[in-house]
């Protein structure tokens, strides 16, 4: 295991229902300085799990584990942190409770404080429903958090990014007939069509259109499909998935009792320094919602990744877009917060 659990108890999740032995998985890399303030936090997005965030850090990256110690927490729902395939019931598969970003984010505030006893935040970065994580951070601890840099990630699903998630829940659904009562009938097998439907989305028209899947080693694009999408998907709990599409399709970061659904209040309460990187070919978390946010943000920069990779520009495949990445977190890093 090269992992490490804090346990958080018996959480009472925004739902009202109690969790009872709630588990978040965490790895660390680098040390803790003395004085505390060298700390980031990049949660992990849908799917995910830690090592999936590695391609970011490294020795002479901007996330340098000789320089921070970087807290990558697992997403509930992801198989590692409480999920529906390793809660013991009442809890388990279907009946796992529906679990908030906002929930994720306030347990992971958990973990920083009364595990290592952190007051400042350096940055919180993420990707996706990592960058989700990074918006609600800013959001629900404005004082603590000194920089943002969401990439390929917006602050809520708009109305397409919700029909996109919904699009891949009907295709487990379909595998029950929409029959609720059958949920847990459901296999790592019914996740097939849900790498189809996704396919579709997480890549651009002209990634397709290139043919760049012959860069990673197919030949056609039905291998391609097949070989990434329905074995990558094949590889998950049905179960954590679901959960995991409902912390997607909820994840507004003002549906809390900070902000009462006011997105706009939300996003002008952000104090941390801010680099917004939507990838510029991103299917459903466009580079237009997040220009919308960025503008909100007090003190935000707007920087598209300009790539043809859609969704996947932020995923750690294409040497440019991850240099892109990484510079901006270099420069971000060495701004000053006056704090």
């Amino acid at each position: 295991m090269d992992y490490e659990i804090f346990n958080l108890g018996d959480v009472t999740l925004q739902s009202g229902v109690t969790l009872p032995n709630t588990l978040l998985a965490y790895k660390t890399y680098g040390k803790l300085n003395e004085q505390k303030d060298n700390v980031i936090v990049y949660p992990t997005a849908f799917g995910d799990q830690h090592a999936q965030n590695e391609w970011l850090i490294g020795s002479g990256m901007a996330l340098d584990p000789e320089k921070y110690f970087i807290i990558v927490p697992n997403l509930l729902g992801n198989g590692l942190s409480s999920s529906p395939s390793n809660t013991p019931p009442p809890f388990d598969r279907a009946y796992f409770p529906q679990v908030t970003i906002y929930d994720n984010v306030r347990l992971q505030h958990r973990l920083v404080t009364e595990k290592f006893g952190i007051q400042k935040i350096a940055l919180v970065v993420g990707w996706s429903m990592g960058g989700i994580q990074a918006f609600q951070w800013g959001a629900s601890y404005p004082e603590m958090v000194e920089r943002i840099a969401p990439f390929a990630g917006i602050a809520k699903p708009w109305p397409h990014t919700f029909v996109v998630l919904d699009g891949m829940k009907a295709s487990l659904l379909s595998a029950v007939g929409f029959d609720l009562s059958k949920l847990n009938q459901l296999t790592s097998a019914d996740m097939r069509a849900v790498g189809r439907v996704y396919a579709g989305w997480g890549l651009s028209h002209a990634f397709y259109r290139e043919e760049l899947y012959r860069e990673l080693g197919f030949d056609s694009l039905e291998d391609f499909v097949a070989g990434v999408w329905e074995n990558s998907f094949m590889k998950m709990d049905p179960h954590n998935v679901m959960a995991m599409l409902w912390t997607g399709q909820h994840a507004d970061i003002s549906a809390n009792p900070s902000y009462n659904g006011d997105f706009d209040k939300a996003l002008k309460s952000i104090k941390a320094l801010a680099y917004i990187m939507p990838g510029s070919t991103d299917l459903f978390c466009t580079a237009d919602d997040n220009e919308y946010e960025a503008k909100l943000i007090p003190n935000s920069v707007f920087n598209p990744i300009q790539s043809i990779w859609g969704h996947f520009a932020g995923r750690g495949i294409n040497s440019a877009d991850n240099q892109f990445i990484d510079d901006n977190l270099k420069h971000l890093l060495a701004l000053s917060t006056n704090g």
